[in-house]
């Protein structure tokens, strides 16, 4: 899939690469995520430009695609174009999921060797690393305090009926914790298990998905079909991104839960399902609900058993054992040996939140694999793979609210600094802000603005001065 909004870019690339690969072009995110709608099998790859309309000269669609791609499909392995003067926006689409970022213009050439060598890494462990049931706790790599709760609750929860919420940040790894996990460590393990995600279906399709049609319910439906909660049987269905369910489809969702009573678009007689069902956010649904945009009554129905997957940045060593972990896997992938980090490398892979999570890190090894196979890489080398800008504030480090904190906190400063600038300051903490909201929000103005605690239209004002006095070298 190439998303660009420059034809002469998309048809000169589909010519070139079309020798190695089936393509696909959009020129916007919307038009991406409705292409792939109607796919049946999602492309392996993508190529995705980040500045795409509306907002041709900014970053945000291109990471909200990022976000779009890999929850539709989260083995989608995704390659920025950035131009030239865009290396920070790239560090970021990093961060959110992306593989690797090429700076424009491309060498045609230069870029289908990336692209295959990108393809050459496979996201999935090895078959033998899963040997038996006994062994599946494996895929959640980690002896942190966090990851043992999220082992100890999973086998607590596995073989109950009742629904799990799975609640933690993008690339955590929710979807392990309910397939490898609650899945296969229960007794439904030889029953299939199912999964939808709710973000990467047009809302339209999410009703026959999952409760199937009858013959003649709407335009397409040539014949009867099943939907998931038929086709799992006993076995376990995952709804990731619940969040995004439409409000009209809750009270079905709802009824499911309560009496396993369903039935198909188009039909009146009653099925009943017996599926288990698990969902995955990374929303904050309680304030989803406050705010009116999910039932209450459904969840807390969803929520009977909760499991939140920790960050990476609140798993101390297990940072070092992803390491390994990815390390061996992605040399062994590529036939060649295993790079090593210096002592201040390490020291800063230790010290750097990863808030991409284990997506990010995961990624994180697959270049540093493809670029220093067999040697050491420094801390310089492993500075340019990470997002150096993401803020990183711990909880001793949080700002306070406390004035007196305060005025200790600008003495320290003013003393230390000479050159001191109050308005320079301002501008760097607004930026700082701006910046870690639309992360948060995978680039969403409208949410970002509402985090922040303006209206939209503040915020749009604030990004182009803020862009502006950096063009003229203000900061």
């Amino acid at each position: 899939m190439i998303v660009d909004d420059d034809p002469l870019i998309t048809e000169t690339l589909s010519y070139f690469l079309s020798r190695d690969f089936d393509i696909l072009v959009a020129d916007s995110r919307v038009e991406c995520i409705n292409r792939l709608r109607d796919t049946t099998v999602p492309p392996q790859l993508a190529l995705i430009d980040l500045g795409l309309p509306p907002l041709p000269h900014r970053p945000d669609e291109g990471y909200a695609l990022i976000s779009s791609l890999l929850a539709h499909s989260p083995g989608m392995k995704i390659v920025v174009l950035s131009g030239q003067n865009e290396e920070a926006s790239g560090r970021h689409a990093r961060t959110l999921g992306a593989t690797e970022f090429v700076a424009k213009p491309a060498d045609p050439e230069h870029l289908r060797q990336i692209l295959l060598k990108v393809l050459s890494f496979d996201n999935a462990e090895p078959a033998a690393s899963l040997p038996s049931i006994h062994q599946v706790e494996c895929r959640l790599i980690g002896a942190s305090p966090p990851i043992l709760k999220v082992r100890e609750q999973a086998r607590q929860y596995a073989n109950s009926p009742f629904p799990v919420l799975i609640e933690g940040g993008s690339g955590s790894g929710k979807e392990i914790v309910a397939s490898c996990c609650l899945h296969q460590m229960s007794e439904r393990r030889d029953s299939p298990f199912f999964a939808l995600n709710c973000a990467a279906i047009s809302p339209m399709l999410v009703e026959p998905t999952l409760f199937g049609y009858a013959k003649g319910a709407f335009t397409g439906a040539a014949a009867n079909k099943s939907g998931y909660f038929e086709d799992a049987g006993n076995g376990t269905l995952f709804l990731d991104e619940i969040g995004e369910l439409p409000l009209d489809l809750q009270p079905k969702l709802l009824r499911v839960l309560e009496n396993g009573e369903f039935q198909r678009v188009g039909e009146t007689q009653q099925r009943l399902s017996h599926a288990r069902v698990i969902t995955a956010t990374n929303r904050d649904l309680r304030q989803e609900v406050r705010e009116g945009r999910f039932r209450a009554d459904l969840y807390h129905r969803l929520s009977v058993f909760s499991i939140t997957v920790p960050a990476l940045r609140d798993m101390g060593e297990d940072k070092r054992l992803l390491l390994d972990h990815y390390r061996a896997i992605y040399a062994q992938q590529s036939g060649q040996s295993p790079f090593s980090l210096s002592v201040e490398a390490e020291t800063r892979w230790m010290d750097y939140n990863f808030p991409g999570n284990v997506r990010e890190l995961r990624n994180i090894v697959i270049r540093l694999t493809t670029k220093y196979p067999g040697q050491s890489v420094s801390a310089a080398e492993l500075e340019a793979e990470l997002d150096s800008q993401a803020i990183e504030l711990s909880p001793s480090r949080s700002p306070s609210n406390d004035p007196v904190e305060l005025i200790d906190t600008a003495l320290h400063h003013l003393q230390q600094r000479r050159d001191f600038s109050l308005d320079d300051t301002l501008h760097l903490w607004e930026e700082a802000y701006i910046e870690a909201a639309q992360r948060l929000t995978q680039g969403n103005l409208s949410q970002a603005a509402k985090l922040l605690g303006i209206n939209r239209t503040t915020l749009y004002s604030r990004i182009e001065t803020l862009a502006r006095m950096k063009s003229q070298g203000s900061h």
